[in-house]
């Protein structure tokens, strides 16, 4: 086993033979303790154990045959995906643009075959740790090792296969709609325009929605009961390892390629997507890595965690056997319903938008995006409160806790509409703070612009998360009016903030659909440009010809630059939707900690306070972890963005050609996936010893740690994705309204959306998954760690510290291992000179 995994890490990675025999030497630490313990004892997810959801009648009939009829409805929800995908394939196309599409997802292609490779050699991390935990420290009762694990390993894989899976459904979708939107600007009418991009949109977030619902159903009702915990578990980190890597290193690849693509414009005074430019398809290519592949991972994780977060409290702080299924059944009876109100609310905002805009020769592309959204909000609500009437309409005898349940969830609803609200009040081109990032920039350049945005951020940071606050404590008021008594239930108020969570997503398809409308218009405005169409011989006798209509140039690239904006703002939109529910959600999760460490809340409960300073410090430590991974993710974007700058201002050329070589371009690819997984490695591995290495020092210092995460996490994601989103809008401001591109003014501005690249599609969208993953490895690292401790607590202490060794070289690494250079180009310029 050790050297396997040492050959497989050097050979996979680059280590060095004494960075891989670190790695091994801690399996080979781990396994010889781990088979000193008692295999005996049952604990934590070992002992989750689903109750038999035949036991209850629901409408009728029991609630096993009642989720059974969900299946139903996931199938439906994955025929929609496939009928938007088949709709949005035959549509009509130009060839040139076509070619460009196809061009863009081969290197996309290319990208998450390799990033596939990555994430098994990460998984093999997170299945020694399983099969330590599960096949050795704390296997499940009764059953026999040789069938659990490979259970278990297998559903870890099938997380990992489920992200992995909707990304690549992602990007086909979206290289499909880029083209055919580009396209669409052709005849000079903006409905199309919005149109495709938001179809490509709900077919990933149905598609997305459907499978992750398809398979916890499959867990729930097809495998046996004392084997399902442990699965959901396995499944969960799965899929948030799946999600972290793809949204990290898609986040470092994706800004890789804009800000070397962007630097050329300032460079060379060349225009947007400048086909000579072999840094444009690489940005293409990262426009759908970091904008499409990173939320649908993100999405499908966020989805997942959040129910497995749910079920593992009901499991844990639910003793009533009959009040488990009501609840468990009532979670999935309302994630079925959250599928039928997005597809409802789409038709419905669809075909209002339609009579509107139809044949309209302008419109605001942000309107029916808006009304979208809220439309979906009320229908989701609406649609909560007369299901939970129906499905639990008596809880232990109290007949008034079906609207309070409903109404916890519907604060997480709220949110889902009314923190979109408050993000664009801080992102939209029509927002005050945007305008004020270009007044700024147009007095003062780059340094007042850039110092706008910081304001921006800031701000928003105190808005959405006083919204926040006030949302959970709605959900908290309504979990103290009888629930704990009617449920048995130990800690209402930490269920009801995960069901303002599980409320967040309520609208799910639709907060994905939103996401992912942005990389295809940006993706739209590139084809259009990359293609060359204007170039074409006899172009518009060939579109008349064959497509029957009269083209404009000039307003068709117009159109698509203002819908490019619409994009920035609802991007912007859905990260503090997902990094909300990611906190929310983790404190679901962190409860399950505390109950296995306390007992159910019946030993060392004093040791949950910050009298108790291991408790205290572990606070302190989270912070630490959420601004080193800033600039760990933040540094190898940079390097990279250096190293691809390096090559393009080499290789560019300007003179005599139309278009960049497919080899130059494929190098700037090149260069954007070797420092994105170079930073990806440098961050998994340093924030997995650093989870066992909290986890294994004091089990409470952990509690403590999970928490600070969290919270230093939510606020330094917010005020950095808005940021961002500010100075990209700004940008967006100056190119389409004021029409000023190659002027002072844009350049200034294109500095700030450089600094801002990274802070909202890089580090500040990682921490959602980040977040998720620690807390859900947590859960098993800290049972490892007090197994460990029961019997030899010197060996856990010294793990401790060769955990926190490997962490901190791999914090070291991140930076000096990623450096650009002691010496600037214009440094050795000048040396060489004298």
């Amino acid at each position: 086993m050790r050297n396997w995994l040492a050959d497989l890490v050097s050979r996979g990675c680059g280590f060095t033979r004494g960075r891989a025999a670190a790695v091994a030497a801690f399996v080979a630490v781990a396994a010889s303790a781990a088979v000193a313990q008692p295999a005996s004892e049952v604990g934590g997810e070992a002992g989750l154990k689903l109750p038999d959801l035949s036991s209850v009648s629901f409408l009728g009939m029991d609630g096993h045959k009642l989720l059974m009829i969900g299946i139903i409805f996931c199938i439906a929800g994955l025929g929609f995906g496939m009928a938007i995908y088949m709709r949005l394939k035959n549509l009509p196309v130009h060839r040139a643009m076509l070619e460009i599409s196809e061009l863009i997802y081969e290197t996309c292609k290319t990208y998450l075959i390799t990033q596939g490779k990555f994430l098994l050699l990460l998984w093999v991390f997170i299945a020694v740790v399983i099969v330590l935990y599960f096949g050795v420290l704390s296997p499940v009762p009764g059953k026999p090792v040789t069938t659990t694990l490979p259970i278990i390993l297998a559903f870890s894989l099938v997380g990992i296969a489920g992200s992995f899976g909707v990304a690549w459904f992602g990007i086909r979708v979206n290289t499909f709609a880029n083209s055919r939107t580009a396209f669409a600007g052709l005849r000079g009418k903006p409905y199309p325009i919005y149109g495709i991009p938001l179809q490509a949109g709900m077919s990933i977030g149905m598609m997305l929605i459907s499978v992750e619902l398809l398979i916890m159903l499959f867990i729930l009702l097809f495998v046996p009961g004392d084997y399902a915990g442990p699965c959901f578990i396995g499944f969960a980190i799965g899929e948030s390892l799946g999600a972290a890597a793809l949204r990290i290193a898609g986040g470092i690849f994706t800004k890789i390629a804009d800000i070397g693509s962007d630097l050329m414009k300032i460079v060379f005074k060349i225009k947007e997507d400048d086909a000579r430019n072999p840094g444009v398809i690489a940005d293409c290519t990262g426009d759908n890595a970091g904008d499409s592949v990173g939320p649908s991972a993100d999405g499908f994780e966020t989805y997942g965690v959040t129910g497995v977060a749910l079920i593992t409290f009901i499991l844990l702080g639910v003793k009533n056997p009959t009040v488990q299924v009501q609840l468990l059944v009532w979670i999935f009876v309302m994630r079925i319903m959250m599928l039928v109100s997005s597809a409802g609310a789409y038709f419905l905002n669809s075909a209002v938008a339609r009579a509107r805009f139809a044949d309209a020769d302008v419109m605001n592309f942000e309107t029916p995006l808006t009304s979208l959204v809220w439309v979906t909000s009320v229908v989701s609500i609406i649609l909560t409160y007369i299901v939970s009437a129906v499905i639990v309409p008596d809880i232990g005898g109290d007949t008034t806790q079906w609207w309070k349940l409903a109404t916890i969830i519907s604060c997480g609803t709220l949110a889902g509409a009314l923190i979109p609200e408050l993000v664009k009040v801080f992102t939209s081109t029509e927002s005050r703070h945007v305008r004020e990032i270009v007044a700024s920039a147009e007095e003062g350049g780059a340094s007042l612009g850039i110092l706008a945005g910081f304001v921006a951020g800031n701000f928003s940071g105190y808005y959405l998360g006083l919204s926040m606050v006030f949302l959970m404590s709605v959900g908290y008021y309504m979990s103290t009016m009888g629930l704990a008594a009617a449920a048995t239930m130990i800690a209402a108020p930490v269920f009801a903030f995960g069901l303002v969570a599980f409320g967040f997503l309520g609208m799910g398809p639709v907060t994905i659909a939103v996401d992912s409308y942005g990389p295809v218009t940006d993706n739209a405005q590139s084809v259009y440009e990359l293609s060359l169409i204007e170039q074409e011989p006899n172009i518009a006798a060939e579109l008349k010809k064959d497509y029957n209509f009269n083209v404009n140039f000039e307003r068709a690239k117009h159109m698509l630059e203002e819908n490019d904006g619409a994009g920035n703002t609802f991007k912007a939109t859905a990260k503090p939707v997902l990094i909300g529910t990611a906190v929310v959600g983790a404190t679901t999760m962190t409860f399950s900690i505390i109950m296995a460490l306390t007992n159910g809340l019946t030993q060392n409960v004093e040791k949950l306070s910050l009298l108790h300073a291991p408790f205290l410090l572990g606070l302190i430590s989270g912070g630490a972890i959420i601004y080193w991974f800033t600039g760990a993710s933040t540094q190898a974007v940079s390097t990279g963005a250096y190293r691809a700058v390096e090559f393009i201002k080499a290789n560019i050329k300007l003179e005599g050609v139309t278009k960049a070589s497919v080899a130059d371009s494929k190098k700037v690819v090149e260069i954007c996936t070797k420092y994105a997984q170079k930073g990806m490695l440098n961050i998994f591995i340093a924030v997995f010893f650093a989870t066992l290495s909290f986890a294994f020092i004091e089990p409470f210092l952990f509690i403590g740690y999970l928490i600070s995460i969290a919270i230093f996490g939510l606020y330094q994601a917010i005020f950095m994705a808005n940021a961002g989103g500010a100075w990209d809008n700004a940008k967006k401001i100056v190119e389409v309204e004021y029409k000023q591109k190659g002027t002072p003014l844009h350049d200034a501005t294109v500095i700030g959306d450089t600094v801002g690249d990274p802070f909202k599609d890089t580090s500040s969208v990682a921490l959602n998954p980040v977040i998720k993953f620690t807390t859900l490895f947590g859960l098993l690292a800290v049972e490892l760690a007090v197994k460990l401790t029961e019997t030899n607590p010197g060996l856990t202490n010294l793990l401790a510290a060769v955990f926190f060794v490997i962490s901190f070289f791999f914090v070291y690494r991140s930076f000096y291992g990623m450096r650009i250079g002691t010496e600037s180009a214009a440094a050795k310029a000048h040396g060489a000179g004298h």
